[in-house]
């Protein structure tokens, strides 16, 4: 058993981006707080899903061109090979909740945006 807090673990930005509350053995779990006008990069995993849960505010979610406009209580699974880009559209803070399996050190591979 493992146990936790999140407040234990540091955004990839300072205080936005992704948060990883757990990596591995079997998944990776963490929160992604965005800034009004603030995105994440187009991404794809090989092998990995990820899954989103909006929990606070609206995001627009972009899988594979298409553009889901979230609201809270929100799931997606984005499959393998997919790429997805999160983005908040809105005027408020957004947080979801993002799990990704099974677990694997390094399956993330960036794609260039098109405008």
């Amino acid at each position: 058993m493992d146990k936790i807090n999140e407040n234990e673990k540091e955004y990839r930005f300072g205080d936005w981006g992704p948060k990883y509350i757990i990596k591995g053995p079997r998944m990776n779990m963490g929160i992604i707080r965005l800034k009004p006008g603030q995105k994440l990069t187009p991404h794809f995993h090989k092998v990995m899903e990820e899954n989103f849960y909006v929990e606070k505010g609206n995001v627009q979610l972009n899988v594979d061109g298409t553009v889901y406009n979230l609201i809270p209580g929100d799931v997606v699974r984005c499959e393998p090979n997919e790429v997805h880009a999160l983005a908040n559209v809105s005027s408020e803070e957004a947080r979801v909740i993002f799990m990704l399996a099974p677990y694997m050190e390094s399956d993330k591979f960036e794609v260039e945006e098109t405008k």
